[in-house]
């Protein structure tokens, strides 16, 4: 009971009455004060009061944009994907082009039997050794990214072979290959597009995928208003798995670039043979040279 009671008496001296103002001695309380007193500057209800700012909503200068959705093409079929100045680009697509079994005799056989190396590239004056493994065939030699392969006329007889069935199926003829061979999912080849001059205006260019799937990435040039910026252009996705034949025709190494970009989980071997027609590098172009696309080409 004591502690209950002076529980009582401390909490109603909480609540005692203020001491009245005792004249000019007096203090005056916080919460009374004098109306001859100035006001404190700042303090709650006093002195000037900062206006509350208003917010207007200003119209953006430039519209929003939206990045277009990444296409993906995986069935057999031929696909116009776009049309410009440049013209037409074409892509064909035939999965199974070669049968299983016979698509894994030919990986094993031109894995073992081609004469592999890696080429060095110039970028800016530096030297750098490109991912993945390379060679070349053909009566003339061929130069890209500041580096030339020799003519090498000396064909292994598979790819003549494969020559011969991509020429049927595509209705060209095509005298030189590149192959490429990406030993696992750090090899890669960066955007570009086979845009030589000494690969003529409008190319085709016929790929043929032996060994693991990887992801073949196109996407659009940018119109010249966006100053080299791919952020909002269209881009394609293509799986390229084992035994498909991929076509690019028309305008496609005009108007789109493509890739295959590096993989961060496991992938196996694999090897791409892309073949083409090759001219000698026409006067006036150095050897690489680009052959860009004009509104006065035919």
């Amino acid at each position: 009971m004591s502690d209950k009671r002076h529980r009582i008496r401390v909490q109603g001296s909480w609540a005692k009455p203020l001491p009245k103002n005792s004249g000019a001695t007096g203090a005056v309380s916080c919460n009374h004060q004098s109306k001859n007193a100035e006001p404190v500057p700042g303090s709650w209800g006093y002195g000037p009061q900062k206006t509350s700012k208003t917010f207007a909503f200003d119209q953006p200068t430039k519209p929003i944009r939206n990045v277009p959705p990444e296409k993906v093409i995986e069935q057999e079929g031929d696909y116009e994907i776009s049309h410009g100045p440049s013209g037409l680009s074409r892509l064909r697509l035939l999965p199974g082009f070669l049968q299983p079994e016979e698509a894994d005799w030919m990986f094993s056989k031109l894995l073992a039997e081609l004469p592999w190396s890696q080429k060095t590239n110039f970028r800016q004056g530096e030297a750098y050794e490109e991912p993945r493994l390379t060679c070349w065939y053909g009566e003339l030699p061929y130069t890209y990214a500041h580096s030339t392969m020799a003519a090498n006329t000396q064909w292994h007889p598979l790819l003549l072979t494969l020559r011969e069935a991509v020429e049927q199926v595509s209705g060209r003829s095509f005298n030189s290959l590149l192959c490429n061979l990406y030993r696992d999912g750090h090899d890669s080849i960066s955007w570009h597009s086979d845009d030589e001059a000494s690969l003529g205006a409008k190319p085709t260019i016929a790929s043929l995928s032996l060994g693991d799937t990887r992801v073949f990435g196109l996407r659009k040039q940018p119109p010249p208003e966006e100053n080299g910026d791919y952020t909002y252009v269209e881009r394609i996705r293509i799986p390229l798995s084992h035994g498909t034949l991929l076509l690019m025709e028309g305008a496609t190494q005009d108007d789109w670039q493509h890739q295959v970009a590096k993989e961060y989980h496991d992938r196996g071997p694999r090897i791409n043979l892309t073949f083409r027609t090759i001219y000698p590098e026409p006067e006036g172009h150095r050897p690489g040279a680009k052959l860009r696309f004009t509104t006065t080409q035919q």
